[in-house]
């Protein structure tokens, strides 16, 4: 049986997404799935909060070109279960990469496509913008996890990302939801209210703002190894539910 392939992806920064893919990895794991996670992102968030080294022999072309098999660079995490497959600084160079190449929008399902029998489950953690590395991860992927901010532009990247849905060539589903969510503002509190029951495809579960989150970047852990009741770790497991099933 093939690996759930799920793309965490928006085309605004700073919403979320890697904070959403380290934590969906670890709730996947934590019910005894394999999990891979692949840091398309050249700031390596991922790879640092599961301390991994970020070192890619080759660099992200020999990937690409397949010069460099997948399955070579993938290392051990700390959490049991799951694996990672680091990016580093040559990932800022993954656009080039992948235009370079014939059937360029998908490349990274080609290089994916000897792991899927190997795991249950593979994360891709991807840098925001609409570009070619947005375009082969959703081709790539079973399923697009979108982190939104409680904002009208948070609603502009959930229609950016649905066109990009539509130009893939396979069903893709989607599943928004909203994150850093302040209660003590009335426009979030409408807003986990309101956008749920006016669009399917927005989670009526939602990560609230807290220091809790803030604090993995001290623990370098996912909340489910430090924090596990709290509330940020419970929605995780909620969305990692609905994501399951989509």
């Amino acid at each position: 049986m093939s690996a759930k392939v799920i793309a965490v992806y928006s085309t605004k920064g700073g919403v979320g997404k890697t904070t959403a893919a380290v934590n969906l990895a670890w709730q996947a794991a934590s019910e005894g799935r394999s999990v891979l996670l692949w840091d398309l992102d050249p700031q390596a968030a991922s790879t640092w909060l599961l301390r991994v080294k970020p070192r890619l022999r080759g660099g992200v072309d020999a990937l690409v070109r397949g010069k460099q098999p997948a399955h070579k660079a993938i290392r051990e995490s700390q959490v049991d279960r799951i694996d990672v497959l680091p990016a580093d600084e040559s990932y800022r160079d993954l656009e080039l990469a992948l235009g370079a190449e014939k059937k360029s929008e998908t490349r990274l399902a080609a290089a994916l496509k000897p792991l899927q029998k190997a795991y249950d489950v593979i994360i891709l953690d991807c840098p925001p913008g609409a570009s070619l590395v947005a375009e082969n991860a959703v081709r790539a992927a079973d399923v697009v996890v979108l982190p939104l901010l409680p904002s009208a532009l948070g609603l502009r990247s959930l229609e950016q990302v649905r066109e990009i849905i539509r130009g893939a060539s396979r069903r893709v589903a989607l599943v928004g939801f909203l994150n850093q969510v302040d209660r003590r503002k009335r426009t979030h509190v409408a807003a986990t209210d309101r956008l749920p029951r006016e669009d399917s495809q927005i989670s009526d579960v939602y990560v609230p703002a807290t220091v809790v989150v803030e604090r993995m970047g001290d623990a370098r852990a996912p909340l489910g190894a430090y924090a596990p009741t709290s509330e940020p770790a419970r929605a995780y497991a909620q969305l990692w539910h609905l994501i399951r099933r989509a």
